[in-house]
Parts: C-alpha cells; structure tokens; sequence
C-alpha cells in the first residue's frame, strides 16, 4: 500500500488542473506582452485567472499579483513595505511571532541586518497567540505587523481577522502567510482586515512554481523585479501562463465546498490523534481548537524523527517530521522548540497531513504502521531502554506526555 500524508508539503497536481495547463504548452503559448492574438489569448487567460484568485479571497482583480512562490511573496510583502516606510515614515520597527515559516523569519533576520527592529512574539505551549499580544506590541514606530493564518507544522489557526482589525485601528500594515490556510479555511481579506496576504499553488493542487501576493488597494507597493512591464510594472519577467491558469483553477477548485470537505478531514484526522495518542509517551503538538483540518502533529520520546520517516517510507507512507523546506536539517524544529518542547521531545516528531483523497483504510493502516514502527525503533533506542529500565530521566518529561505503562 502507497499512503501519501505529506500533503502540507506538497500536492499533486489533479487532472482537471493539468487539463487547463496543457494548452498554454501547445496552442495558447504566446508571450502575454505582445500585442498579436496570440499574445492576446495569452493575457486574457492570466487575466481570467487573476480574477478567480480575487474571487476566492473576495478581493478584486488588480489586487492580485502574481509569483513564482509563496515564499517570493512573503519577500516581496516584508522586505519592500519595510523599506519603504522606513524611508517615508521613518518606521524601523516590524511585529511577527518566533514560529512563522522560514520564509518570514528569515525575511525579518535580514531586516534586522539592515537596521531594523524586530519583535518576535512568544507563542502559547499549544501554538497560539492572542490579539491583545499584537496590540500590546505595537508602537509608533512600528511599520508591519506579519503573522501567519495558521502554522505549517503543527497546523493551529492564529486569531487573523482580530489581530487585523487592531492594525486597522493603530493604522499599521498587516501582511499574513496563508499559504497553508488557503483552501482549508475561508478566507476573505476584505471582511478579516488582511493588508497583504501570500499564496502559494502547489498547496492547493496546482503545480510548483506559482503562488500571488494579494496587496489591497491603496497600498503602496514597490517593484520587486526590475525589467519588463509585467504584473502592473511590480514584478518583471515574462509570466508563467501555464502555472497561472492552474493556480486559478485550483483556487477555485479548492475553495468551493470548504466545510463539507473539512468535516470529513477532520473525522479522519481526530481519529488518527485519538488512536496514535494511545502510544506510550506521545503528544500532541498544537491545541485542537483552532487546528487546520487535516493536520496532524506528534511526538513520540526514544524515537528520532529521521529514522521513523524512512521506516514510515519502507512501509509505503510518506509524511514529515516538519516543515519540508528543512527536512535535511538535524536540528529540532524551531516551532516545536517555540511551545517549549526539550529537544529530547521536538526530535521525535511526526507530521501526517491528510486531505479529502485519503481514506478510512489508509487511517487504519497509518495507526497500525506508526504504532508498529515505534515499538521498532524503541526496542533499538539507548534513551528509551534508560527512560524505561530503571535509570530514571522520564520524571522531567512526563507532565508533556501519555505516560508509560
């Protein structure tokens, strides 16, 4: 059996996208800037697109900007709104939390190599932060606020549309990374005070390389790209057609119907929680309040996480021990060691992110294989045959775990 549960990483591209994206290679495969009909043909498909990414997010049309990732356009959205109101304002100072994805944290570490100031709110034991933290750090001098929609490890849903309206109030800008939360959660930049919001389409079932940065009228917002006249002058370079025809696609696709879909994610992966919580010392990463339907986030002690992915992998399951952009680290994960998690724990984590194409039997061989796997891996472990053969040690672990019996 294959399982695919590695879906917050990466998604495969379904037919129906792949279908729009064919003829943008072999008949509508003229460049969008000329003015012949082919070229025409070509704009008109963007422009199509553009309009559907709006739709999904009820933004309007010249409000969308297209990317080549998700990642460009937390960039684009910090490093050039930063810049600026340093240079307008006089404002050097930039709010986020200390478990954002890399792409905003190290956005803000280059920041602060070029002067700026950067507080890095402390996020709850279960993944959250509260509104009145944002307000209580924002200033006069502060420029940006930028706080994800919902976190790419441990799946908790930030309170986005409350933090927005006290920037609103204070008349700060906020930009949130939502390309986890895009297609799972309804969105809409409009009605939850959203400045300036990253997306990316190989989340949603579109291919890699594309994502938009939604900026709202009024705004301004500085060229990223120097050359061409593309993206209303903001972002040069001849545009990915292809990749933009699926992304509206798939955004479409993806936000149509969200709570039918959730409600039967969310059976599947409560029951994967409730069954692999019957592990002797586990835990559950993240609150399950507010947690992205499909997201799964565990530790098991005794267990290092790189060696239960590859005896996950011989058993035909994909999944993660965290954020895909460094799973070729060693180091624990920098969101797990933000709910205060030892290192002893943050190493031994597992990350199952299911969507609506997996199903019942795949749950149940997913608990039988991951229970199977640690009892493995534990029977091989030094720090669990100490934790469990009288040496002692487990005392300081235990308040954060299912106990041993």
């Amino acid at each position: 059996m294959k399982i695919y549960a590695d879906n917050a990483a990466t998604t495969p591209v379904l037919p129906e996208i792949l279908s729009v994206m064919l003829p943008c290679f072999t008949e509508n495969y003229g460049n969008p800037s000329s003015i012949y009909s082919l070229g025409m043909n070509a704009l008109r498909a963007i422009e199509k697109a553009r309009s559907q990414c709006a739709a999904a997010i009820g933004a309007k049309s010249n409000e969308i900007y297209f990317t080549g990732c998700g990642t460009e356009a937390d960039n684009w959205a910090i490093k050039e709104t930063a810049r600026r109101l340093r240079r307008e304002k006089g404002k050097t100072e930039i709010i986020t939390t200390n478990f954002e994805h890399h792409a905003v944290l190290h956005s803000t570490q280059a920041l602060e190599k070029e002067g700026f100031t950067v507080k890095y709110l402390p996020v709850s034991s279960d993944g959250y932060i509260t509104a009145n933290q944002v307000s209580d750090a924002i200033t006069d001098n502060t420029a940006l606020v930028t706080i994800m929609y919902a976190n790419n490890e441990i799946g908790t849903i930030l309170p986005i549309k409350e933090i927005g309206a006290i920037c609103r109030e204070k008349g700060v800008i906020f930009h949130t990374d939502a390309v986890q939360a895009i297609g799972h959660v309804p969105i809409n930049v409009t009605t939850q005070n959203i400045d300036m919001m990253s997306v990316s389409g190989h989340k949603i079932h579109a291919p890699k390389g594309v994502g938009f940065l939604y900026c709202k009228n009024g705004l301004k917002l500085d060229r990223f790209m120097h050359g061409g006249a593309q993206e209303r002058g903001k972002r040069a370079g001849t545009e990915n057609t292809a990749g933009i025809v699926a992304l509206g696609e798939a955004i479409t696709l993806a936000t149509t119907g969200i709570e039918e879909r959730a409600a039967k994610i969310i059976l599947m992966r409560d029951r994967l929680i409730k069954e692999l919580s019957k592990i002797p010392a586990s835990r559950v990463n993240g609150g399950c309040k507010d947690r992205l339907p499909g997201n799964v986030n565990m530790s098991f002690i005794g267990i290092e996480g790189e060696s239960l992915l590859l005896n996950l992998d011989l058993a035909g399951i994909s999944a993660s021990s965290g954020s895909a952009c460094t799973s070729g680290s060693l180091d624990p994960s920098h969101v797990l060691l933000a709910l205060g998690l030892p290192h002893e724990i943050a190493h031994g984590s597992l990350r199952l992110s299911i969507n609506e194409y997996n199903t019942d039997d795949e749950i149940d061989y997913i608990i039988e294989t991951v229970s199977k796997v640690c009892a493995k891996i534990r029977a091989m472990s030094p720090l669990w045959e100490d934790l469990t053969g009288g040496k002692g040690g487990f005392e300081r672990f235990a308040p954060l775990l299912t106990p041993i019996k």
